[in-house]
């Protein structure tokens, strides 16, 4: 949630009131949302990078390290999320999030790609909704998502009501 958190405060923060950013970080800070998880009724999605981290190795651990073959030099390949989508309700797309330096590069796109084939071949839906920030809105209509109602605010927090049919 630090992912979705941080790209909240650059990017939409400013669109909402102070008691709807406090809303948003109750939000994605609510046990309740962690006991879901844990449940199975609130599924999450991920976008990771395969990310090399480089050691030099001291001389009492150049043996662990020669023994891996990385001669005094170890490596190891970590994984970083860079993007993050997440499901309530069935097909309610919960939250939506890609690094910053991560945007405009597809990544957006593909969970939420992976997230309509996961609906439409695994759970039988032929649509999801999603509660649009401002910031957000552009976007989705980009990928197919069409407005069901005008802007909404609740709680401080502006979004506009999409449904995104995705019948293959």
């Amino acid at each position: 949630m630090a992912l979705a958190w941080r790209t909240f405060l650059r990017f939409e923060a400013s669109d909402y009131t102070p008691q709807g950013v406090d809303s948003f970080l109750d939000f994605i800070s609510d046990t309740t949302l962690n006991r879901m998880f844990i449940m199975g009724n609130y599924q999450l999605f991920v976008a990771v990078e395969k990310v090399q981290q480089t050691y030099n190795v001291r001389p009492e651990e150049k043996k662990l390290a020669e023994d891996s073959g990385k001669g005094g030099t170890l490596i190891r390949e970590e994984e970083k999320i860079v993007g993050l989508i997440s499901l309530r309700e069935g097909n309610h797309i919960s939250l939506l999030f890609v690094d910053e330096k991560y945007h405009k590069q597809g990544i957006g796109r593909a969970l939420l790609n992976y997230v309509a084939t996961y609906l439409y071949e695994e759970k039988g839906k032929i649509f999801c909704t999603v509660n649009a920030a401002p910031y957000a809105v552009e976007f989705y209509k980009k990928i197919g998502f069409h407005a069901v109602k005008p802007e909404e605010s609740k709680d401080g927090i502006r979004y506009t009501p999409m449904v995104w049919y995705f019948m293959r």
